[in-house]
């Protein structure tokens, strides 16, 4: 017979790659929020999650149960070879720990391929990663990178993190850019996988002396970040990057690929044309239709964005903020090495 194993025995098994987690739920249940790092080989698909779900809401359980016997034993032999051809050890979740990975876990223990399940399936691993971002403060002290729009504040992360320094990337875990603009040419994230990516990230680094991470409101998109990162962004020193307007709008143009996405942009703007002048607002979404997107991009960021980065920058005490006055992105990453005390005793953590 199987075993079952408890969430806060399996995370760390699987944060050291000895043991694999298989979501046997339907596909588009795992799209929507897994546990990182899973993998997906369906008990039922979609439609066949969806005709049991009819059967057992307008026949009886009896009938849900019988049909979903059907379907697997015709599907059996395959399904079960999936499993064979996964090496070591392996972890089988559904939703709350039920029909789906209990069966499952049976019908591979009769044919000795030896699982384990998760107790209360992926519903308990939530309630677990609630209790994680549930933190009375930040372990590690942070540099916040600022600064105006375009200034390739998450590349520069991006480029800091490949070459092993601490980053969290509140932008990638939220695949969203924080901008009206932020979803563009990209699916964001829900809360629940906003979540637990942030907790996989933050797991790795909590024994780091220092991160990294960029300067966002308490919303991206429409995913919210824990309060105790709002609270530590507000006490940590902020690296406002200064970049010349070309290279912003160069940036700007290389991030949103507005030649791809130009009637994304045009929706977007709709949503905050009314907060400039009339004549500013008529003329960008004149140059986002034309084609003119320098124009449109140099004249959002005077009259709309640049003002109120400004208005955040005011917030902070010149104790607290420090400004790096660079040409281009290699030579902000290079003054932000300078200014970090920890970066000049450690020239690279590895956070492997």
């Amino acid at each position: 017979m199987f075993s079952n194993i408890a969430v806060k025995e399996l995370i760390p098994l699987s944060e050291k790659k000895k043991m694999v987690l298989i979501d046997v739920r339907s596909p588009s249940e795992y799209k929507n929020f897994s546990i990182p790092g899973s993998i997906n080989i369906p008990f039922f698909n979609d439609a066949e999650r969806a005709e049991i779900g009819t059967l057992y809401k307008q026949e009886s359980v009896e009938a849900a149960k019988v049909r979903g016997l059907e379907i697997i034993s015709a599907k059996l032999p395959e399904f079960v070879q999936q499993f064979k051809e996964i090496e070591g050890s392996k972890t089988v979740f559904c939703w709350r720990g039920g029909m789906r990975s209990r069966t499952t876990a049976t019908l591979l223990s009769l044919m000795d391929v030896h699982v384990s399940r998760l107790e209360g399936g992926i519903r308990e691993y939530r309630r677990w990663v609630i209790n994680q971002l549930d933190q009375p403060e930040a372990p590690f002290k942070a540099y916040v990178l600022n600064g105006l729009t375009g200034t390739g504040k998450t590349r520069i992360l991006k480029a800091l993190e490949k070459q092993g320094y601490p980053v969290i990337d509140l932008e990638g875990l939220a695949n969203h850019k924080g901008s009206i603009f932020g979803h563009i040419g990209v699916e964001p994230n829900n809360q629940k996988k906003f979540d637990s990516l942030f907790v996989q990230q933050f797991r790795e680094l909590k024994k780091s002396p220092f991160v990294l991470f960029e300067a966002e409101s308490a919303r991206i998109g429409k995913v919210v970040i824990p309060n105790w990162v709002t609270e530590l962004k507000a006490k940590s020193v902020q690296l406002f990057i200064d970049m010349p307007m070309e290279e912003r709008i160069k940036e700007i143009i290389e991030d949103y690929r507005p030649v791809e996405y130009q009637a994304e942009c045009i929706a977007a703007f709709q949503r905050i044309k009314t907060r400039m002048p009339q004549d500013i607002s008529k003329k960008i979404e004149s140059d986002l239709e034309a084609g003119e997107f320098d124009s449109a991009v140099r004249l959002l960021l005077e009259h709309y964005y640049d003002s109120r980065y400004k208005h955040t920058g005011l917030q902070y005490p010149d104790t607290q903020k420090k400004v790096l006055q660079v040409q281009n992105l290699e030579e902000a990453i290079e003054a932000i090495k300078r200014q970090i005390p920890e970066i000049q005793e450690t020239p690279a953590i590895n956070i492997g």
